[in-house]
């Protein structure tokens, strides 16, 4: 005898736990399948852990930007395992809580692994649940190349669980993962060296981004090798790790490699055939706009989908589909333009719209770029000239602001007004008429030239 649920939502992460919150909100009999810990990939080994990491990293280079300021600071060292016992209480508090949430919102917790029987009944633990409509919502995980020695190193999983700061690391990838993880561990004392497949770090983002992305992470001491594929790792007598190169360079001495090459949907185990949901060759899930997949009852969020794979976009279309699905809203979606996003590099970067070369593509001689580049008062007196970087993309005889990009310390929280005006259709008018906040860095956004 099977339970049956109005909803039942496969995956404990932002997707699943927004949508079933919002569902029982309108009086939904809900259910959320999780075989991990409650919160999903941000809660436990992304966003929130993450951050922390990034904080500490932030105050070993204000520490190290204090003598500037006239501070006499000792080195007092840097307690590795005292930061990750304070981070991992902080995030075992946060599954906690997801517990409560649940309870109070009248949300029943199945625990294990979901697996389709058909369109609409699920398999867990032996146990059979039907429901009306089921949102996959498994996430992701990292991806780890076919190289042989690949087991020696560890993803960004692997880095949550680090007990010690590693020495020396190596770092594969060029995406957010991979400049992230190296930032922080330089700032806390590592040596870093990054292997770049390709010529250029965040391939997807603006021009200008990368470029002074890869100038600022050269100036604080990475290594960063273009072109350099691994062909094969291995662990040499004194216990360090050995990376062979495509090209003939052979690295040694690494107390870590960290494959941070991607990452791939959580849906090969969900027996979807049995429920004919169509998925592409990568195996993400296809949906129209509103998260409809191509089964009627059946429906993808979050990075399962392949689309904008960020916590707030699993949590935005979570609700709007709770809100359509039970509140009464036929028309109610996530529209995926002009989604803002941080890369939480040193220094941050955080961008909104359309790249130039995109808008370029699309737009061709309506595009109008501003740009300015500078040292930020804060940096005025260190000795590093860190510097910060800013672009806007315009279109057409209005100069509709499109696109807005922005690196350097402060880009992570300006982002987020900007990208309320660019939704609203701002203009390069509009940001000229707004009177600055001096002095910042934000106010160069209202008086480009």
């Amino acid at each position: 005898m099977s339970q049956h649920y109005d909803l039942i939502a496969i995956g404990g992460g932002s997707g699943g736990l927004s949508v079933a919150e919002r569902a029982a909100r309108y009086g939904a009999r809900c259910a959320v399948v999780e075989r991990g810990r409650l919160g999903g990939t941000c809660v436990n080994v992304g966003c929130v852990p993450k951050k922390v990491m990034w904080f500490a990293a932030s105050i070993a280079h204000t520490l190290h930007d204090a003598p500037h300021y006239g501070f006499s600071i000792g080195d007092s060292g840097f307690d590795w395992a005292k930061l990750k016992a304070a981070r991992d209480a902080y995030v075992h508090g946060i599954n906690d809580w997801y517990h409560t949430y649940l309870a109070d919102s009248n949300i029943d917790e199945i625990v294990g692994s979901a697996r389709f029987v058909d369109a609409h009944t699920l398999e867990v633990a032996g146990k059979r649940y039907t429901a009306d409509h089921i949102v996959i919502a498994p996430g992701g995980a990292p991806s780890v190349p076919d190289t042989p020695g690949v087991e020696l190193g560890i993803t960004s999983d692997g880095f949550f669980e680090l007990e010690d700061l590693p020495r020396r690391v190596a770092v594969v990838g060029s995406g957010y993962i991979a400049v992230e993880l190296a930032g922080m561990l330089n700032a806390l004392g590592a040596d870093v060296t990054m292997l770049l497949r390709r010529e250029h770090l965040l391939r997807e983002f603006d021009a200008m981004l990368r470029e002074n992305l890869m100038e600022e992470m050269l100036g604080d001491g990475i290594d960063i090798l273009a072109r350099t594929q691994v062909r094969e790792v291995c662990r040499a007598d004194d216990g360090t790790l050995t990376i062979e190169c495509e090209n003939g360079q052979r690295l040694e001495g690494f107390d870590e490699l960290i494959w941070a090459i991607g990452r791939y949907p959580l849906s090969g185990d969900l027996d979807l055939e049995q429920a004919g949901v169509e998925v592409d060759a990568n195996g993400y899930i296809p949906t129209d706009k509103f998260q409809n997949t191509n089964v009627p009852g059946v429906y993808a969020i979050g990075d399962v989908t392949g689309r904008a794979q960020l916590t707030p976009v699993a949590i935005a279309a979570g609700r709007r589909l709770g809100d359509r699905l039970f509140g009464g809203m036929s028309d109610r979606y996530l529209p995926y333009e002009n989604i803002a996003t941080v890369v939480f590099s040193h220094p941050p970067i955080g961008t909104v719209g359309l790249t130039e070369s995109v808008a370029r593509d699309q737009h061709g001689d309506a595009v109008k770029v501003y740009q300015t580049r500078f040292t930020a008062m804060y940096n005025a007196l260190t000795e590093r000239k860190q510097k910060t970087a800013m672009k806007l993309v315009t279109v057409g005889a209005q100069e509709r602001v499109v696109g807005c990009h922005v690196i350097g310390p402060g880009a992570d929280e300006m982002m987020q007004g900007f990208a309320v005006a660019i939704r609203m259709g701002a203009t390069k008018q509009d940001l000229d008429d707004t009177i600055a906040i001096h002095p910042t860095s934000a106010e160069e956004l209202v008086t480009m030239r």
